[in-house]
């Protein structure tokens, strides 16, 4: 079976490109587009592959992480769809990548201004918890009315005494929009300020895009006496030794031994790689 490039039609990406130009225009609003059926079912990542496959040209190098690593379901099998569709080669190496399309993370390595990274969104909208009616949260966005979602941040600090939001962590793109960062945790929220790559977001199951342009201001909502804070942990890495990246906790075990490993395998195995040099 032979598929056209990058398995959308040309007309297709044309207006997929069209509503990218819109969002990166004006940095975190959700531009609406006409999203396509794809051959996996919503919540694996439809919109972001439709994003890749508008950008994606015969000379890059695709690489696709999940929650931080290359060699899950979700990345390994978005990374063969393309190698299948389009022909192009794909790399677990953050560095050699021009295009890396992501679920849920950033990767620790830092961006280049000649890579775009493409994040996968299931929900767009940043007031969708607090506010049902997306006429009215359009408007609140129109009106840059976003007392919300600082009420919210005040209620976590009345009840826990401190910001409880570990994920998907709101922030202010440009000082105008207030954005969802995707579901990446508040680590990573540091890295989208003045990122010199490009930083594109599709919602296939939503219909919108948004963008963050390189170098563009974005601040993650805080209090002063209250200023956003990162996770930190007690714990290193157990196979490379990091001490700053973003662990996971994993179970290895029947008697519940935990380990502490880096999210990101590229990052953690490149360290790995030093170390035995």
């Amino acid at each position: 079976m032979t598929y056209n490039f990058a398995f959308l039609d040309e007309d297709t990406k044309r207006m997929l490109r069209r509503a990218l130009l819109k969002a990166v225009a004006i940095p975190g609003y959700q531009v609406p587009f006409g999203s396509r059926e794809m051959p996996l079912p919503y919540g694996w990542g439809t919109g972001g592959i439709q994003v890749t496959a508008a950008l994606l040209g015969p000379d890059d190098v695709l690489k696709v992480i999940d929650q931080g690593a290359d060699d899950t379901t979700n990345a390994v099998n978005i990374r063969r769809f393309f190698a299948r569709v389009a022909g192009v080669t794909t790399t677990e190496r953050t560095a050699e990548a021009t295009l890396i399309q992501t679920r849920h993370r950033i990767p620790e390595t830092s961006l280049r201004e000649d890579q775009i990274l493409v994040f996968q969104v299931p929900e767009p909208e940043p007031l969708r918890t607090l506010e049902p009616r997306e006429a009215e949260t359009r408007t609140l966005h129109a009106l840059a009315d976003y007392g919300l979602m600082h009420v919210k941040l005040y209620e976590d600090i009345a009840q826990y005494g401190h910001i409880a939001t570990s994920y998907d962590y709101p922030v202010l793109v440009d000082g105008r929009f207030l954005t969802s960062p995707s579901p990446i945790p508040k680590f990573d929220n540091p890295k989208l300020d003045h990122s010199p790559a490009l930083m594109l977001f599709g919602a296939g199951r939503e219909k919108r895009l948004y963008a963050i342009p390189p170098y563009t201001k974005v601040e993650s909502l805080a209090f002063e006496d209250h200023p956003f804070e990162i996770q930190r942990w007690e714990h290193q890495c157990e196979l490379c030794g990091s001490g700053e990246s973003y662990l996971d906790e994993v179970i290895v075990d029947d008697r519940g031994t935990r380990m502490f490993v880096c999210s990101d395998t590229d990052f953690c195995g490149q360290r790995r790689a030093e170390v035995q040099a």
